[in-house]
């Protein structure tokens, strides 16, 4: 059997927080793969307050989940978002050849607008609903 290997990169999160996730995640096409982030009882475990993303070089950032376990409008059911106390993982079910890209997560307990500056000069903003207003 034919079996593409992909590599997913991680690019590390910004905060204040000490939030850690691997480098990199790598696996064949039809594997599970998870991609796992910790944090502390201060703000991962403190609910479900963790969106992730997936970038294409040259292309806009995408939400993916939002909440630890919502699936964004339009996402694959093959993604799907988890928290288990001090650790949120995102999980592809299948590995698709698509999937080859960055991905990267924010935890927010508060709403804010984020904004994506793209070379050259484009700018993306997230819709803010994929944000939990407390």
């Amino acid at each position: 059997d034919f079996h593409h290997h992909l590599s997913l990169s991680l690019p590390g999160s910004w905060a204040q927080a000490v939030l850690t996730q691997p480098s990199s995640v790598s696996g064949s096409l039809g594997q599970r793969v998870s991609i796992t982030c910790s944090g502390s009882s201060s703000n991962v475990g403190t609910g479900n307050y963790v969106s992730w993303f997936q970038q294409i070089p040259g292309s806009a950032p995408r939400t993916l989940i939002y909440g630890a376990t919502s699936r964004a409008s339009g996402v694959p059911d093959r993604f799907s978002g988890s928290r288990s106390g001090n650790t949120a993982t995102l999980t592809i079910s299948s590995l698709q050849a698509e999937d080859e890209a960055d991905y990267f997560w924010i935890w927010s307990r508060k709403y804010f607008p984020i904004f994506f500056i793209l070379p050259p000069h484009q700018c993306f903003s997230l819709a803010t609903t994929y944000y939990m207003n407390i």
